[in-house]
């Protein structure tokens, strides 16, 4: 399995329509643009690989995030998402000079969101500035932004944040500080938004929200608050291929940890078909 340990399939049985709600496509075919992996990058990044990943785990839809290798060029994400006949859906990264026409573009290509990744500021492609005009430019295509924020980056940002005129989605849990977890001030601000409708949150990167590592028992209790407080606003994600980690975990392990997180196999359903199919509008 590219960019993943382990072969087995998970425990838990995916139900039919499950999402994969936030991956990656690092395509060699097509010129990188941006920071982050360039040509000669490891292998097995592609469309097809991504694709053997869902046979493993059993999701079958997936909403790709562009990669910052391809910088603001949406030519592989487009790509992408074609592949999938319809049960693909993609988060872009434009700068606030793309023309109108460009966005519809996107919008007509299966594009439903901008994400802005300020988590590490040295290697973004976007800043802080561009969130609400750009946020201005979508809001009636019915597009959100996902934000990758840091928990502090996301309190620094609650004003900002309570005015903009789309839906948020929280990349990666809101990245809390894994030792204080929930009562980090950024969980409030999140769920505040949340639960006026404004906001959504994925459960993503179990190891980008540990110090303990597997199996990610900080992790757990961030994924059980939000689930306690508002499971109909709640996504799930592999973040295939893990990009960030040298040693590459084991997604049947990944997935079947949505399970401990959801409680119930109800719950569970509702983050894995019902919600991703209301915020990314999979028919």
């Amino acid at each position: 399995m590219p960019h993943s340990a382990g072969t087995a399939r998970p425990s838990t049985v995916a139900p039919a329509g499950a999402c994969d709600a936030h991956c990656h496509i690092v395509d060699p075919r097509f010129s990188p643009s941006g920071t982050g992996v360039a040509v000669g990058a490891p292998a097995g990044m592609a469309i097809e690989d991504y694709q053997q990943l869902q046979r493993r785990i059993g999701t079958t839809r997936a909403v790709f995030v562009q990669a910052k290798s391809h910088g603001t060029d949406h030519a592989c994400l487009l790509d992408a998402i074609s592949r999938l006949d319809g049960n693909a859906r993609g988060i872009g990264v434009v700068h606030p000079s793309v023309t109108d026409s460009e966005l519809k573009r996107l919008d007509a290509g299966g594009i439903r969101g901008l994400r802005f990744s300020l988590w590490k500021p040295a290697d973004a492609v976007v800043t802080i500035d561009m969130i609400e005009p750009l946020a201005k430019r979508i809001a009636d295509l019915g597009w959100h932004v996902q934000l990758h924020l840091s928990g502090d980056q996301i309190v620094g940002a609650a004003a900002l944040l309570a005015r903009l005129p789309c839906p948020i989605v929280f990349d990666h849990m809101g990245r809390l500080p894994p030792d204080r977890g929930p009562a980090h001030p950024a969980f409030a601000v999140i769920v505040d938004l949340v639960r006026k409708g404004r906001a959504w949150v994925k459960l993503a990167g179990a190891y980008l929200n540990t110090g303990q590592g597997p199996p990610y028992g900080d992790a757990t209790r961030i994924a059980r608050a939000y689930v306690a407080q508002v499971p109909e606003r709640l996504v799930w994600g592999s973040d295939w291929p893990h990009v960030t980690e040298t040693h590459k975990p084991d997604d049947a392990e990944l997935f079947d940890l949505l399970a401990v997180w959801a409680g119930s196999d109800r719950v569970r359903d509702l983050i894995l078909i019902e919600n991703p199919a209301e915020l990314y509008g999979f028919r």
